[in-house]
């Protein structure tokens, strides 16, 4: 398949994202749900109910084919496979450049308002975020270990390690950033804004 000119790039889509965490094995909406917290949550965030309706839309497109689940005292469950049509999809769309998604980030705003706004509820706002992220970094580091335990791992979960890494970088950069305006908010006039931290 030729490789698309660079202006007509396509977004990526929830559906392409889900298509690729079934190219693994086939799961439920919830297991899919799972996946996203594991392997995906640094680039792509959807809720239960984003799935669950997209899940729809690509049963209808005939990208994936649902099996209904018994389950003993709990309700039936249907469980996705990918399709060939799915797989042809989602190859179309990998021939496809990649673009850079535009940040929207309300805490760069926030910083923005700083001037106009009360320094104390800046700093809090700051510290919940970077809280979060050291959170997630330490969340991060844990998998990175398992990793790094399990080295005879398969190529895919090579892959998604790389993704790991990736995740680490991103979180540890926000907590980096939080802690140098931290410093910065405690200081009278951001003072030190040029130092080198």
């Amino acid at each position: 398949m030729a490789r698309a000119k660079r202006s007509e790039t396509s977004s990526m889509t929830l559906a392409h994202t889900i298509l690729v965490v079934l190219m693994g094995e086939p799961n439920s909406g919830y297991g899919i749900r799972s996946r996203f917290e594991e392997d995906v949550q640094f680039f792509w965030q959807a809720s239960h109910q984003q799935i669950y309706r997209e899940l729809g839309k690509m049963e209808n497109q005939g990208w994936i084919s649902p099996t209904v689940v018994a389950q003993e005292g709990k309700p039936d469950k249907k469980v996705y496979a990918i399709t060939d049509s799915g797989r042809q999809e989602l190859l179309r769309w990998c021939t496809e450049p990649t673009a850079p998604t535009a940040i929207r980030e309300d805490l760069m705003v926030r910083i923005l308002a700083g001037p106009y706004m009360d320094r104390g509820m800046l700093i809090e706002e700051v510290q919940d975020r970077r809280d979060f992220h050291q959170q997630r970094l330490e969340d991060c580091r844990e998998r990175e270990q398992w990793f790094r335990d399990h080295s005879d791992l398969p190529l895919v979960e090579k892959f998604r390690y790389l993704n790991l890494q990736r995740g680490i970088l991103f979180e540890k950069s926000w907590v980096d950033w939080c802690d140098r305006v931290l410093e910065l908010l405690r200081s009278p006039d951001l003072s030190t804004i040029f130092e080198e931290s």
